[in-house]
């Protein structure tokens, strides 16, 4: 996730990191290119079809909207996922007073919170698809990590531990429902991460914005020559920008400048439940060249 403070007029204007351009950049100069070659031979060799330029208006307002359903479509998971990753981090600290509430004893109190940390680690590297490598082995074991869902098992080794120090049944319901709202929202977050947008939408998209760069130069060459170069650059901008924009917030548990930052939270829960393991808090996550993890 990027993240600055009050970016100024210059920054925004161009700033690179964060921004979709080095990866529209080969179409924009394809498609840029193939009007270059148009108004060429318009102008050298004979003239080409001159349309009204009317419809492609038409045709520009269509995509717009196309582009701005699956944008609020894309929008919506990547803030859907960011609410579901609030929620744990919420869970996460009631967890930590509830086991001090109703565990008597402090070695299983440790235990479960240890699980708990290991559990929101697992649940990361899951849903980004990273290697069991990368699981810091202070939290998980090799034995966690081999398992066919590493997450699930630790929930489970969490409710039997639960289950056997439990004095009551009052508290073993109380410590149940706040296993379950964590598992609601590590399900929901998994829906998100395995039910991509349909992709007959990217189709659509893509295909809809390669064919509209491509014939908007003929409604141009008349009025606007050479110029039109600089025009359809821009339209190419815009319309390769939002589709890009799109398949990042569609994704937001990935990797991306623009996914969400799974690491920093991650960090935040451990900080929290520092203190009921009488262990150092340690330092939060800090944006490296404005990018936080």
């Amino acid at each position: 996730m990027i993240i600055r403070d009050k970016p100024g007029v210059l920054q925004l204007l161009f700033s690179v990191r964060g921004s979709v351009l080095p990866r529209i950049v080969p179409r924009i100069v394809v498609v840029t290119g193939f009007a270059a070659l148009l108004v060429w031979f318009d102008t050298v060799y004979t003239a080409l079809p001159h349309p009204d330029p009317a419809p492609f208006a038409v045709f520009g307002i269509a995509l717009s909207l196309f582009l701005g359903f699956r944008n609020n479509a894309a929008h919506n998971r990547w803030w859907e996922g960011r609410k579901l990753w609030g929620q744990l981090i919420a869970d996460m600290r009631s967890l930590a007073r509830d086991v001090e509430i109703f565990l008597p004893e402090q070695d299983d109190r440790k235990k479960v919170l240890r699980l708990a940390i290991g559990f929101i680690h697992a649940h990361r590297i899951n849903l980004r698809k990273l290697p069991t490598a990368s699981a810091p082995r202070e939290w998980l074991s090799e034995n966690d990590m081999a398992q066919p869902h590493p997450p699930c098992a630790i929930l489970d080794r969490m409710a039997e531990t639960v289950a056997r120090a439990a004095p009551d049944g009052f508290a073993r319901r109380a410590l149940a429902e706040r296993l379950a709202s964590i598992s609601i929202a590590q399900a929901g977050c998994e829906r998100i991460a395995t039910t991509p947008l349909p992709y007959v939408y990217s189709l659509l998209i893509f295909r809809t914005t390669y064919l509209y760069c491509g014939l908007i130069p003929f409604g141009l060459i008349e009025s606007a020559g050479w110029m039109s170069l600089l025009f359809v650059a821009i339209i190419a901008y815009i319309f390769f920008g939002l589709a890009e924009v799109t398949e990042e917030l569609a994704h937001p548990f990935g990797e991306t400048v623009n996914g969400l930052s799974l690491d920093a939270m991650c960090r935040t829960i451990e900080i929290s439940l520092a203190p009921h393991l009488d262990m150092p808090a340690p330092a939060p996550k800090k944006a490296e060249r404005f990018y936080l993890s």
